[in-house]
């Protein structure tokens, strides 16, 4: 097993540089199974903002709207002198003002005249006042042309029932996306920098020309050597695919092993090593030196992941963008799991799609194993 050690060896040598892709790898994946833990869709409620009103009309329906607005934000009453308006929006102790004229219900209830309203510059909260105060004033102009008199028109429209929503949910389908899906969103990255680098300063030591005399002049035969390289390339991708899913387990704990998914999960991350050892290899063909393998590992493992969704989530990626990715295998690894974010069981048309992106991906394998056949035989020849 004299190659085998050598490989292991050698990449012993590279081991803290490969320590360092797995600190960043981790690390990121704690961030993000921090941040979503802090994100629940029961914890969602109204935004309350802080609104001063300055009533010139003190009527029925101006202290009505007051009402109303007091119910959704924290109002507060102020002079309407510009002066006073100007120090409430300077200090920030109001976002949104509302100022009600005289003779509040002809001006804007009858003639349909807006309020005037001073905004923070730039507040999209401004946004959300707006549309509640035009729904409270087109609510009045209703009930008022239906004969209610305003009193009656202000009892009722702040007496609206306020909708709610329920998100639907079933056995199959996911209400929140499990926090696993970002931990595996990552894993590409992990796996096309460690081995892109590692495969190929592997390659290049074999390449010394004294170091090929020497194997070519060994009493192992080539035929042993090739089988004892595949070995160590296959130990050092099965044991980095080990660390990714024991880290996985590690983190997410029952969440993950109870998932009726997990396999899926599994299967997926291993033909995506496969892709990986395989693209690794065939770089490592090409590279001359050190500084060149650096170069490329980085490009070529930053640059795939950026544009197939590791990075960034494909639902916000550009159309363009996505479908150049489509060429790429580590589109199909993301797509198969953001497929599984979605799902708590998979069957039917979802189970078809899965199987289709995993075949695609095992054909990337096929076709970057054919590339490095072709390669190597070309290399030999020239």
């Amino acid at each position: 097993m004299t190659v085998f050690k050598c490989y292991m060896k050698i990449l012993k040598k590279n081991i803290g540089l490969i320590s360092i892709y797995l600190i960043i790898f981790f690390s990121t994946a704690m961030i993000l199974q921090a941040s979503a833990k802090k994100e629940h869709l029961e914890d969602f409620e109204k935004t309350r903002i802080n609104l001063a009103i300055a009533d010139q009309d003190d009527s029925t329906l101006s202290h009505a709207l007051t009402e109303y607005l007091k119910t959704i934000h924290n109002v507060y009453r102020i002079s309407a002198e510009p002066t006073v308006m100007q120090e409430e929006l300077f200090y920030r102790n109001a976002e949104y003002i509302v100022q009600i004229p005289k003779d509040f219900y002809k001006t804007c209830i009858v003639d349909e005249n807006p309020l005037s309203v001073t905004k923070v510059p730039g507040s999209y909260s401004s946004f959300y006042v707006d549309q509640q105060i035009n729904a409270w004033l087109n609510s009045i102009r209703t009930y008022t042309a239906a004969g209610f008199s305003q009193k009656e028109a202000a009892a009722a429209a702040l007496e609206q029932s306020v909708s709610e929503v329920t998100m639907y949910h079933d056995e199959e389908t996911a209400v929140e996306t499990p926090g696993y899906t970002y931990y595996f969103r990552y894993i590409p990255f992990l796996f096309l920098a460690v081995l892109c680098y590692s495969m190929g300063y592997i390659l290049l030591a074999f390449r010394k020309e004294d170091i090929q005399k020497r194997m070519l002049a060994s009493a192992i035969s080539t035929r042993r050597q090739n089988l004892e390289g595949l070995l160590a390339m296959f130990t050092i991708s099965l044991l980095l695919w080990l660390i990714a899913v024991v880290g996985a387990g590690v983190m997410y704990g029952k969440e993950l092993l109870t998932s009726k998914v997990l396999g899926y999960y599994l299967l997926n991350t291993f033909l995506m090593l496969t892709i990986a050892l395989s693209l690794a290899y065939l770089i490592g063909l090409f590279m001359k030196n050190i500084n060149m393998l650096n170069g490329f590992s980085n490009i070529i493992s930053l640059g795939i992941c950026f544009l197939s969704g590791v990075f960034v989530p494909m639902n916000i990626m550009d159309k363009k963008v996505l479908m150049v990715a489509q060429f790429l295998p580590v589109y199909w690894y993301e797509n198969v799991n953001e497929t599984l974010s979605r799902y708590h069981v998979v069957s039917g048309k979802v189970a078809v799609d899965i199987w289709k992106s995993m075949g695609i991906e095992v054909m990337f394998t096929f076709a970057l194993l054919a590339l490095i056949l072709a390669v190597s035989k070309y290399k030999r020849q020239g």
